[in-house]
């Protein structure tokens, strides 16, 4: 059951930002810091860890679970260090995911040549 719950609310997720797209001018690039963003208000506000405890890959997987990374490592950044955790925590917490995006990332881009929009 634990797989039907995260393949429904992560695909929930995914569909609410395809609806964004289609229905909003919103641009792509907007849509991920407003994931993001309502990954860490809803943090903040104690409502995701139910929330990931239910849905399990579901709710950590997507965009809004990175946001909900960046509090946790920036919440215990500033427990164990004080202000400077505010700016350090962050990048700590989430290093492994932005050095996997970088480096599959170069790597589909050296494999692949881009094609321009016509």
């Amino acid at each position: 059951m634990q797989f039907i719950w995260a393949f429904l609310i992560g695909g929930a997720l995914c569909a609410l930002g395809q609806v964004l797209i289609d229905l909003t001018k919103m641009t792509a690039s907007r849509i991920m810091v407003t994931f993001v963003v309502a990954g860490v208000v809803l943090s903040f506000l104690g409502v995701y860890k139910p929330f990931a405890e239910f849905a399990g890959a579901g709710a950590t997987v997507p965009l809004c679970g990175f946001g909900n990374t960046l509090y946790q490592g920036v919440k215990k950044a500033v427990m164990e260090q004080g202000l400077i955790g505010a700016f350090t925590g962050g990048l700590g917490a989430t290093a492994g995911g932005i050095a996997a995006a970088i480096l599959f990332g170069t790597g589909v881009a050296m494999l692949f040549s881009p094609k321009g929009k016509h």
